[in-house]
């Protein structure tokens, strides 16, 4: 499986595909070029932050990497409503954006939920083999020796 395959990293391309179509679309948002470049460098950081925690290799770094595309999608969002108050975009294209935000913002929580409940820590982890139960009785007993020796 890749980014590619993720469902959170889809949506969050189509975010970034909307952003830059409504920035170029209209003429009063597209002379505004510091939100512009604020609002696009944002929306590229969530899948971009998705994209690469998926790409480490482990569940650690991609929850790290997840938490960071959903503060950008906050600040997508944030600059979003800056964009409405400045009269940028019509009400109904403010509220679909930041419908699609929060819609993105809850898959990558759920996504941080589900790894942090995950038995598996990543492929560039050994997925650990389970020991027969010789095993761990023979591991407690070793331990046991070890420390009445002490």
């Amino acid at each position: 499986m890749y980014f590619e395959d993720l469902e959170v990293w889809k949506t969050a391309r189509v975010l970034t595909n909307r952003i830059y179509k409504i920035t170029n679309a209209h003429p009063s948002f597209s002379k505004d070029y510091g939100l512009i470049d604020q609002i696009r460098r944002a929306s590229v950081s969530i899948m971009s932050n998705i994209a690469e925690g998926y790409e480490r290799g482990g569940n650690q770094e991609l929850v790290q990497f997840l938490a960071i595309a959903k503060g950008s999608c906050g600040e997508v969002r944030c600059q979003l409503y800056i964009a409405g108050d400045q009269a940028y975009l019509t009400q109904q294209e403010l509220k679909s954006l930041i419908d699609e935000c929060k819609r993105i913002s809850i898959m990558i929580s759920n996504f941080i939920d589900y790894l942090k409940r995950s038995p598996l820590k990543g492929s560039k982890y050994k997925v650990p083999v389970p020991k027969s139960m010789k095993e761990e009785v023979d591991e407690i007993v070793k331990e046991m020796n070890l420390k009445n020796k002490v």
